[in-house]
């Protein structure tokens, strides 16, 4: 070996030793300065342990190695197994702590986590758990896990800017930051974003006129309490919640055939819009059936629970299926109402969070006992419309206590509903989650680590309620707020808002989800107050403009220094279009509608059974009713739909994806509906007497909802120029017009009505259209 290779050699094991020793040192300059002064388990210990230990070390008992346990601190703190004159933790003490030596050592025999397992902690997270153990090692219960307190309004320098409570807290987080917010969103971008968000529906003219010109202190106030009362608000809030329900219009497997759930649908939106307490609205939905003297109106409610998928297939073991509907059920409510991952522990106790198996299967017991079967009929047979338990809806029904249900015929209407058995079926421990596999029985129960289910309270579906809504429950309020700060601002203060478990991400401002949870309570749950309290926000009403250095310093806007930018929903999409239009049939409720769809899709993924083997296009009214009414079928959900993240309500949803795929700009471009649409407009455009550029500024404003710039207008005059020469030249306009079956004006100019078509057609596919700014 030559004398320079030998010093490179040197050198390079010199620079080796170096960083091993600048990693091996207890706190780095660079963690140092990154770890905050005070360190706290919940927010900053914790989900460093949860991503790299607890999967060994954690609630799963049958996965723990070395019998340490290191998500409780009594365990955590007792001397090691396998080595009794040590402890994982000794407070104030990290180099007498095998935690903080096993995760810093150099040592890839003694190193934790092993190699084996693919996780390592960085210097950061090292540094973190260190000064963890110096300021005493002291465990907090997880922050979910504690009821919500309220908490003081924070103080802030600029206090002309907020307009009601919710700002102080999010005023305080960017002050700490060096932040400002935004300025208020001009009128008309405002006046588009809140109608959206409240009705589903873009601000018609006269709605956009009014306000534009209303120069009041409470012109927006007014704005909001005209939307609250509309009776597109309930559909609009309807929305999320059949996603949760997992709300769809056939019964899913293979055979997939049709159920008349859709009274059910109709009863959400009329919950909303007399705006019944969430405490009621969940209340009657899980147990309506149990309550003192029960009405129809409250068994109806109950459909909630019945919503999930049914086979029909012949050869299956009733048993194993009627098993599989109790488990969709504990695995909504977990979901649904506490952001709680139950259903990791239907097989093995949970290993992040502390639920263990057996109380999966206590909380199982509360939906164990209905009268049900896992296979009720064959399929075509009248049973096929809802399954048993059920119930009977009469149009005396309708003209007394249910008369908010759309019935439009006289035939028998029936709606799967819940009732309970009157002996008690008992309930087993499933080995492996394996429905035949009996093991320990159990009795009703809720997890202990929540709230422990009180003797006061029956072990029913009705004791549930009770114990869902107690004052203690750390869950319930916090859980639903959350989503619905989720549904106006794109995102949670708790992003991860199905999961508020060991896993799930930490609030953004922990102090303002826990004040909007106590005064929700302390105000009788009241689902419209809520709303309002966060449309009336200086927060909310932000513009979306953003900055680069916004931009760079807060991409995922987390703190709120401006207003969220984001695609509307599916069904919102529609809406839009068939509203910008003039083409929405606003009636509420009813049997969902099957409007144009690409001819083949169900017949090509069919058993061949049942009365949905082949689409059946409705026609006149039904083809424009808004999105929410579409027929969907669980294995052929509507495709326009799916293409922009609609549920396909296969399984309970409270937070759909957000996707951008070149399939959605086809959809727009290509969908019969927005065709139709905009021949439409362009007809009743056209027969106005006024100037073209007039026209085109209308449908702008009908369609984007706000007046078009100079530069706007000249760009789509020239384009509607351009395309009557087209026309005029040679391309078919009558083939262009073929669209849809809404009747053509008689006498009318083929070639400028498709030429002002294709003008409309590019506004409906202008990113804005379908975008809240």
């Amino acid at each position: 070996m030559n004398r320079r290779l030998f010093y490179l050699m040197l050198l390079f094991s010199a620079i080796i030793y170096a960083i091993q020793a600048c990693n091996s040192s207890s706190t780095s300059q660079v963690a140092q300065e990154q770890i905050p002064d005070s360190i706290s388990y919940n927010f900053h210990v914790r989900p460093i342990l949860s991503d790299k230990c607890f999967i060994c070390h954690g609630p799963d008992a049958n996965k723990r190695e070395a019998d340490l346990r290191l998500d409780i601190a009594e365990e955590a703190y007792k001397a090691l197994k396998d080595k009794p004159s040590a402890h994982a933790l000794v407070p104030f003490k990290p180099l007498a702590s095998e935690l903080f030596l096993r995760i810093s050592s150099q040592d890839s025999s003694q190193l934790m986590p092993p190699k084996s397992s693919n996780l390592k902690l960085t210097a950061h997270e090292i540094a973190v758990i260190e000064k963890w153990i110096k300021q005493g090692a002291k465990y907090e219960r997880h922050w979910a896990f504690t009821p919500p307190k309220s908490h003081q309004i924070p103080k802030v320098e600029n206090k002309e800017w907020a307009k009601n409570e919710i700002d102080y807290f999010i005023l305080q987080k960017l002050e700490q930051k060096g932040i400002k917010p935004n300025e208020q969103a001009d009128k008309e971008r405002l006046l588009k974003r809140v109608s959206l968000d409240l009705t589903g529906l873009p601000p018609d003219m006269e709605m956009m006129n009014r306000f534009i010109a209303d120069n009041s202190n409470n012109a927006y106030e007014k704005v909001v309490e005209s939307l609250l009362q509309r009776p597109a608000y309930g559909e609009k809030m309807a929305l999320h919640w059949l996603d949760v329900a997992r709300y769809a219009d056939s019964h899913g497997y293979q055979d997939d055939n049709y159920r008349s759930q859709w009274p059910w649908r109709d009863w959400v939106i009329h919950a909303f819009n007399t705006n019944m307490p969430y405490k009621q609205f969940i209340s009657w939905q899980l147990a309506g059936d149990l309550m003192p003297n029960a009405t129809k109106e409250q068994l109806l409610a109950t459909g909630f629970n019945r919503n999930h998928k049914i086979t029909e297939e012949g050869g299956v073991i009733d048993e194993e299926y009627r098993v599989e509907y109790v488990t969709d059920r504990v695995n909504t409510f977990g979901k649904a109402m506490l952001a709680a991952t139950i259903e990791c522990a239907h097989c093995h106790d949970h290993k992040y969070d502390p639920f263990s198996q057996k109380e999966y299967y206590q909380l199982y017991a509360f939906f164990n006992n209905v009268k049900e079967v896992g296979l009720q009929s064959t399929v075509g047979g009248a049973e096929t419309y809802a399954k048993k338990p059920l119930m009977e809806i009469s149009n005396e029904d309708i003209k007394k206590i249910l008369a908010f249900v759309n019935k439009r015929d006289t035939n028998k209407l029936i709606v799967s509903v819940m009732g309970d058995r009157d002996t008690l079926r008992k309930t087993y421990i499933l080995n492996r989650g394996v429905y035949d596999a009996h093991g320990e029985e159990v009795q009703a129960g809720t997890p202990k680590s929540l709230l422990a289910f009180s003797d006061k309270y029956p072990k029913n579906r009705l004791g549930l309620t009770q114990w869902l809504f107690d004052r203690k429950n750390p869950l319930t309020a916090r859980v639903f707020v959350n989503q619905i700060w989720q549904e106006f601002f794109g995102r949670g203060i708790v992003k991860t808002s199905g999961d508020f478990g060991m896993q799930g991400e930490l609030p953004s401002h922990p102090e303002l989800l826990d004040w909007l949870a106590v005064d929700f309570m302390d105000h009788g749950w009241n689902i419209k107050r809520l709303v309002k309290q966060i449309v009336s926000s200086a927060t909310y009403q932000q513009s979306a403009v953003v900055s680069k250095e916004k931009l760079k310093t807060d991409p995922e806007n987390i703190l709120l220094a401006r207003a969220p930018r984001y695609r509307i929903p599916a069904e919102s999409i529609r809406d839009v279009v068939l509203a910008s239009s003039g083409l929405l049939v606003k009636t509420i409720g009813g049997p969902s509608v099957k409007p144009y769809q690409p001819a083949g899709l169900w017949e090509g993924a069919t058993s061949g059974r049942g009365i949905l083997t082949s689409y059946r296009q409705d026609h006149a009214e039904d083809l424009y009713r808004r999105g929410m009414y579409t027929f969907i079928k669980r294995t052929v959900p509507p495709p326009s739909m799916g293409v922009f993240d609609a549920s396909n309500r296969d399984q309970c949803e409270v937070k759909r994806l957000n996707t951008n795929t070149p399939l959605q700009a086809l959809v727009m471009l290509n969908d019969p509906t927005v065709l139709e649409a905009s021949r439409v407009l362009a007809a009743r455009l056209l027969q106005e007497k006024n100037t073209t550029e007039d026209k085109i500024k209308k449908a702008f404003r009908l369609i984007v909802c706000r007046i078009p710039n100079e530069k706007e207008i000249k760009l789509l005059s020239s384009y509607y120029a351009d395309q009557q020469k087209i026309f005029k030249g040679g391309k078919d306009a009558e083939k262009v017009l073929t669209v849809g079956e809404y009747p053509l004006p008689k006498n009318i100019n083929k070639v400028t009505l498709a030429a002002m078509m294709e003008v409309i057609t590019t506004i409906y596919n202008l990113e804005e259209t379908i975008t809240k700014t």
